[in-house]
């Protein structure tokens, strides 16, 4: 049996704003998508999740900052 990568950490929470996985950082397309690819395909957009995810978070830090002015 052939092991697949996946990035999920199984906290599935679409985010409004940008419409990545609060966990994984994938769109709810690419998860849906994910067992079908190739698994150089899942390493490529492996490859950009820390940057999805730090922009979840620095929008949430804007939005506190903002709430809390």
């Amino acid at each position: 049996m052939t092991t697949i990568s996946t990035p999920c950490v199984k906290i599935c929470v679409l985010d409004d704003q940008t419409g990545f996985c609060e966990g994984c950082g994938r769109t709810r397309s690419e998860v849906a998508r994910w067992l079908r690819m190739s698994e150089w395909q899942r390493r490529r957009i492996m490859t950009g999740l820390p940057q999805r995810l730090a922009e979840i978070r620095a929008r949430r830090a804007h939005v506190a900052g903002v709430e809390g002015a």
